[in-house]
């Protein structure tokens, strides 16, 4: 019956693995692993999530580079950051009920963790990260930009997905000129398997927000909601 999910989610992602395993690490969440006693990090998707999320900014960033007409650097920047977020991968994932797929411990099976956006993010950045690993980079392009179409293109007609706080700060705090912009992990709590992320924004060495998160990329973004808040 295992077998035969992944074939099928093989066959929504137009994608055929040489090493099944991969898609089975990325798509368990490091509550499985554990519960398992499998504590190793190799056993979980974090790693490949670590090298899928370069991947797709990588993808992205080539896609709009070469798009036409020409974006301008502030543009580009943007506009990736609507497209690489949080919201846009887990709703782009949902398309192929990829939560029928993932491995979860019981905790966050009762927390309904399956429905998780950031969970959902997560699955998405380690499986390009798998694809990558077993079939090369051009692969997971295609496969990645296939997912995202749709995104994308929505994006690029003006339509932003999410908003993106830590682009409206940088544009405002850098309207004078340059400055020194830093987003710092102050500390992160609870189980491994659901830690909430608190990170600070500073500005020329001056702390100007924080905020908190699922993941380090929502509290940056929440930290940087807090900024943009406090000038008001």
């Amino acid at each position: 019956m295992e077998e035969e999910k992944l074939i099928k989610l093989q066959k929504d992602i137009k994608y055929l693995f040489i090493n099944t395993n991969l898609l089975k690490i990325a798509l368990t969440h490091k509550s499985y692993a554990y519960e398992k006693k499998q504590t190793d990090p190799k056993y979980y998707n974090e790693r490949l999530e670590y090298l899928g999320d370069a991947i797709l900014e990588h993808v992205i960033s080539e896609y709009l580079f070469n798009y036409r007409p020409i974006l301008t650097e502030g543009q580009m920047t943007k506009k990736r950051a609507s497209i690489v977020c949080e919201k846009t991968l887990a709703r782009a994932i949902k398309k192929i009920k990829i939560e029928k797929y993932i491995y979860l411990g019981k905790c966050e099976k009762t927390t309904n963790g399956q429905a998780k956006d950031a969970i959902l993010a997560d699955v998405f950045e380690a499986m390009i990260g798998a694809i990558y690993v077993d079939g090369g980079y051009e692969t997971a392009k295609i496969v990645c930009l296939e997912l995202l179409d749709e995104y994308i293109q929505n994006v690029l007609v003006g339509n932003e997905l999410e908003e993106d706080y830590k682009t409206k700060l940088q544009e405002k705090l850098q309207v004078n000129g340059n400055v020194k912009i830093e987003y710092i992990l102050k500390e992160d709590k609870g189980p491994d398997h659901d830690k909430t992320f608190f990170v600070e924004v500073f500005v020329n060495g001056e702390k100007i927000g924080e905020g908190s998160g699922k993941n380090k990329k929502s509290a940056e973004q929440a930290s940087a909601k807090y900024a943009l808040e406090s000038e008001k």
